[in-house]
């Protein structure tokens, strides 16, 4: 059987994956074209991803579209990634979150241009009545700089903070942790990304840039999430006598 018709049963499916979706520049520079037209190209494999990932019984999805670091590169290039938020983004949600999906915007939202932070809350409202599914969307997204507001959230409130109520405070409260975090575009770190909910993730490298890691480079992924003992510590005996 080839790598990516793997099986996998529903039981070892990641319920939450995140990806950082890194290489869309260096994927149009190889192809002679322009960075603005990798990051096209990644929105359409963003959506083809979801949509895939839903099919095989995730219910969650984070996507890494635009760091705060992010927000240092050149003006023609942020230009035209805030181009695409106003004449893509509400048709895309619009098309995977007819499955009942959740949208929620996870980042500094403040930090956009005006219009933009209108559409991206048109999106979200549209999907304020759904539940049991999730998408978020990291914009102009710092783990750092999340934990950091979580942890004022709760001195306003005059409350000592524990694991639970922290989690509780951050962009992704009341969701699972991701199971399993991609990244592609061959660099090996976290950049900053979901770093409090990353504690017991799986980390999956891939060399491909994003517009071509192909729904069964995911389906690998998967295979390879399903492939590892979940411990959290505990023994192999433990696991097995379901201590």
């Amino acid at each position: 059987m080839a790598k990516n018709t793997i099986m996998v049963s529903a039981e070892r499916v990641p319920k939450h994956i995140a990806i950082i979706m890194d290489g869309n520049g260096r994927w149009a520079k190889s192809h002679l074209r322009p960075r603005a037209y990798g990051h096209k190209k990644g929105v359409d494999r963003m959506i083809g991803l979801m949509e895939r990932a839903f099919d095989r019984g995730v219910d969650y999805i984070t996507v890494y579209a635009l760091s705060t670091e992010n927000l240092k590169r050149p003006q023609k290039e942020l230009d035209a990634l805030f181009e695409l938020i106003r004449t893509r983004f509400l048709d895309c949600m619009r098309k995977v979150c007819a499955r009942g999906v959740r949208l929620n915007i996870i980042g500094e939202r403040d930090l956009l241009p005006a219009d933009v932070q209108e559409i991206l809350e048109k999106a979200e409202a549209e999907t304020r009545g759904f539940e049991g599914k999730g998408i978020n969307v990291a914009l102009a997204y710092g783990s750092r700089a999340e934990i950091v507001r979580a942890a004022n959230l709760a001195v306003e409130k005059g409350e000592k903070l524990t694991e639970e109520s922290l989690s509780a405070l951050l962009y992704t409260g009341g969701q699972p942790d991701p199971d399993l975090i991609i990244r592609t575009g061959k660099e090996v770190r976290l950049s900053n990304f979901l770093l409090w909910q990353a504690a017991y993730a799986e980390l999956y490298f891939s060399d491909k840039m994003f517009p071509e890691f192909s729904d069964a480079d995911l389906d690998d992924a998967i295979a390879y999430f399903s492939s590892k003992t979940r411990r959290f510590g505990k023994t192999d005996e433990q696991l097995e006598n379901n201590e």
